[in-house]
């Protein structure tokens, strides 16, 4: 189902700096293997030597009981470029 996107919406910084962070995410799990489809996305903002990142986490949907293997991935939501990729062991 397509939106279309009003004005206001792409005004609001926070939402446009998280489409742009999720899209960048999305691509590089996607080339590192993850089935985005298929996992527990959580974001959260993180500061980093006083920068402020978004951090996507991306981890199994049935996590009850499993440890490790989540992929997160650092985005720098000033300009879209991933600062850091960590993966769980």
């Amino acid at each position: 189902m397509a939106a279309t996107l009003t004005a206001e919406v792409l005004q609001d910084h926070v939402a446009v700096s998280l489409a742009r962070t999720m899209a960048t995410a999305n691509k590089r799990a996607r080339e590192l293997g993850v089935d985005v489809i298929q996992s527990l996305i959580t974001i959260t903002q993180h500061i980093s030597n006083g920068t402020l990142l978004w951090r996507v986490n991306y981890g199994p949907r049935d996590y009850v009981g499993r440890r490790g293997g989540d992929l997160i991935i650092e985005v720098d939501p000033f300009d879209a470029s991933i600062r850091q990729v960590l993966r769980g062991q």
